[in-house]
């Protein structure tokens, strides 16, 4: 018997990418779920901090061409373990850009062993370097077109 399921990596994803839909930034959708012992303890997207106005009604504040207002999808997720004193030592990371150089660099000092992301993102030639030398697996999830059928909206609403 097949299991006609969705790949986990491929349904953590999902989840990552459904986070992104809540971004209230106007330059890029990015979410991220963090996963221990495929569980989900944790997700994010970039956005402000929560009370602050949100680039979406009041455009990006741009400094040296990035945005300081949002906080990453990244950021979000690690914090929010924080906020509610889940341990990220050991867990994975699903995020839909490849994380920036300061993501990367929080990524490993919060003890996350793995970096799954969909799109390649202006991968920073350090943070590459980092992850080799600190032998933190990374990998490109990529979907099939069955995958990507299984988590189509259409579907899902039309099951009858």
């Amino acid at each position: 018997m097949s299991d006609k399921r969705i790949p986990w990596d491929q349904y953590f994803m999902t989840q990552a990418v459904l986070l992104s839909l809540r971004s209230t930034c106007t330059r890029l959708s990015v979410g991220a779920t963090i996963v221990r012992d495929k569980r989900i303890i944790a997700g994010g997207y970039n956005g402000s901090v929560s009370g602050d106005v949100h680039c979406i009604d009041e455009g990006c504040y741009l400094v040296d061409g990035h945005c300081v207002r949002t906080i990453h999808a990244e950021m979000n997720a690690i914090l929010q373990c924080a906020k509610f004193g889940a341990a990220t030592e050991g867990a994975e990371i699903y995020v839909t850009d490849f994380p920036c150089l300061q993501c990367t660099k929080m990524i490993l000092q919060a003890g996350i062993k793995k970096i799954h992301y969909l799109r390649n993102y202006h991968n920073d030639p350090y943070a590459m370097n980092l992850l080799k030398r600190m032998n933190i697996e990374v990998q490109h999830v990529k979907f099939t077109d069955e995958e990507i059928a299984a988590v189509s909206m259409d579907k899902i609403l039309n099951q009858d």
